[in-house]
């Protein structure tokens, strides 16, 4: 089921925002000097061009007059010219800032997705949380262009023509100022009662991302299920409250604008009349009605786009506001304040007294205790949902205890840091994923400092050294998304040459050979047999074939330990272990997958 959809408060957003536009006081006081010198400069100049007008209406052509006129002319150039330098000193600064926080943002995004748990990530869709860390730095760029290029212009604009206006006569200004806040209060009511609508759909364009990637992703499974009919209805389901969405949000624009254009008749029309009646009392000039004209296009044309403004500002809320969620979020698997690094001497694992549950309800270990010696073999067998990989996922810490402990050479692992304690275990899972990279770049992720003929070394004992060689681009091949461009056995081979070239104290081998033909099977139980030696080894097997020869079995049944021995000691008592093995013996049971 999908997880609840989480979502952050306009102030949490600012908030974040915030936090990173402080780290760049001197280029935003750049920005803030430009967009102040452009408004000074576009109030300044309309002022001579009143005074241009003047002399022209009150004087008849003369050469006096027209050093008058070119004075005036070169004033308006000037300011005009300073409005441009300021607007150079804007931009510039605006890209500067821009791109170092949109840098941050990504930065500070994805390190933090990534330290979430394991649960989070099975919990939400990947390509939906690829999505949001791009909205979320995007929705930056948005949010600051409608504020600082649109909306603090334009409001500093509009005090400077009010003001201008109240100083040639107090009742333009008042007029003006009362109009100015009811049309920005109406679009700013409008604009937060339409907030839900953009909430809406942004959470449906998430919602359109999320379902498309799921179906790409599991292509193979919708091909060979024939679920392409399904796939199609289901998407377009999704798609169709999108277009519901999408067609509230359009239509509540196109009334807005509607409105608007009353408002912008109302003022041009109330202010020609009051202008014409100070006029004919001799308080107005034919400059003042120029001025205003002048000031009031230029106002209509700022604040209408008011409207637009905001809405880009609310969008880049609403897009924002569930990456800023998952930011608010405490990270499931943390480390405890002074956490120290592990330091593995010997290797012995223990679990004490162990509870664990999955979804609070679900219990799967139940007061579970076992020791795995140093430098011990040991392989956990049993049917699906014994609570085998679940053994291995708490030792990773990928999930905290509900209760006991589980310790390394004595020390509590929810007491370490994780880093240090995933250092020390090298896991190979039963189905490996690859990055979408070379093969010499997934094999070193073993050991990112290792040398070239260090990851050859290790693709040579993890027989893969020799698929590798036969490819064109030999450890240069990329080997596409998830690691599909391999045969299963090969990505298997690759996840256990990183293993190998990891070299970690602690081993976990989750069925590390159920993708292998018999050639390469016994090959690589080989190269495990030599992997394993002087370190603690811990085996999930189903194939119990594989795990004869190891120092001790551990038979798992409902998150207890039901039996635990040598191969030889568990066949001779009955139970669920010469149960499973008669049956594989018989084979009459194929492989089962792996449980929870």
């Amino acid at each position: 089921m999908e997880p609840a959809k989480k979502t952050a408060t306009t102030r949490e957003v600012f908030g974040v925002y915030l936090k990173h536009l402080r780290g760049y006081p001197g280029t935003f006081f750049l920005v803030m000097l430009g967009i102040f010198g452009m408004q000074l400069a576009d109030l300044a100049a309309p002022l001579y061009l009143k005074q241009f007008f003047n002399v022209l209406a009150g004087h008849t052509p003369n050469p006096s007059l027209n050093t008058t006129l070119i004075g005036l002319v070169g004033a308006i150039a000037c300011f005009w010219l300073a409005s441009w330098v300021f607007s150079r000193v804007k931009a510039f600064s605006v890209i500067y800032l821009q791109t170092r926080i949109l840098t941050d943002l990504f930065s500070a995004g994805f390190g933090y997705l990534l330290g979430h748990s394991h649960q989070f990530f099975t919990s939400n869709f990947s390509g939906a949380l690829t999505f949001r860390v791009q909205k979320f730095s995007r929705s930056f760029e948005k949010l600051f262009d409608s504020v600082i290029d649109s909306l603090l212009p334009t409001f500093l604009f509009v005090v400077g023509v009010v003001v201008v206006l109240f100083l040639r006569d107090h009742l333009l200004g008042i007029i003006l100022a009362v109009w100015s806040v009811c049309f920005v209060s109406f679009q700013i009511y409008i604009s937060r009662l339409r907030q839900p609508i953009r909430v809406a759909r942004s959470e449906a364009d998430t919602r359109v991302t999320a379902t498309l990637s799921d179906a790409i992703s599991n292509q193979a499974t919708v091909q060979l299920f024939a679920g392409e009919a399904y796939e199609k209805k289901r998407f377009k389901n999704v798609v169709d409250e999108w277009r519901a969405a999408t067609a509230r949000a359009w239509n509540s624009d196109s009334v807005v604008w509607g409105a608007l254009g009353l408002f912008i008749l109302g003022i041009e029309v109330g202010m020609l009349y009051v202008a014409v009646m100070l006029w004919q009392k001799g308080v107005l000039t034919v400059g003042d009605f120029v001025l205003i004209q002048v000031y009031l296009f230029a106002i209509f044309d700022r604040l209408t786009n008011i409207s637009q403004q905001l809405k880009h500002v609310y969008d880049a809320i609403a897009d924002a506001s569930e990456m800023v969620a998952i930011l608010n979020e405490p990270h499931g698997v943390q480390d405890t304040r002074g956490a120290k690094p592990l330091v593995v001497s010997a290797g012995e694992i223990v679990f004490k007294d162990v509870d664990f549950y999955f979804h609070e309800t679900r219990q799967v270990l139940r007061h579970f205790n076992m020791t795995v010696r140093a430098g011990e073999r040991v392989a956990l067998v049993g049917q699906s949902g014994a609570g085998k990989s679940t053994i291995t996922k708490l030792l990773l810490r990928l999930y905290d205890v509900a209760g006991g402990e589980v310790a390394i050479d004595g020390q509590n692992i929810a007491r370490v840091t994780q880093e240090s304690l995933r250092r020390a275990v090298a896991f190979v899972p039963q189905e490996p994923v690859l990055f979408h990279r070379t093969l010499m770049d997934n094999i070193r992720y073993g050991r990112l400092d290792a040398t070239d003929e260090e990851v050859i070394e290790a693709a040579r004992q993890a027989h893969c050294h020799e698929f590798i060689e036969a490819l064109p681009e030999r450890y240069g091949t990329y080997v596409g998304e998830r690691g599909i461009k391999l045969s299963g056995g090969e990505r298997q081979r690759v996840a256990i040459a990183r293993a190998i070239l990891k070299n970690a104290p602690i081993l976990v081998l989750d069925e590390a050979t159920s993708s292998l033909d018999s050639e390469s099977e016994a090959l690589i139980q080989d190269a495990l047999r030599t992997l394993m030696q002087g370190k603690t080894v811990v085996v999930i097997a189903h194939r119990l074939s594989t795990i004869m020869n190891m120092d001790r079995i551990v038979v798992m049944e409902h998150g207890t330990i039901a039996a635990q021995g040598t191969h030889t000691h568990l066949l001779a008592q009955p139970g669920l272990y010469q149960k499973l093995w008669s049956i594989q013996a018989g084979g009459f049971l194929p492989d089962e997958g792996e449980e929870e």
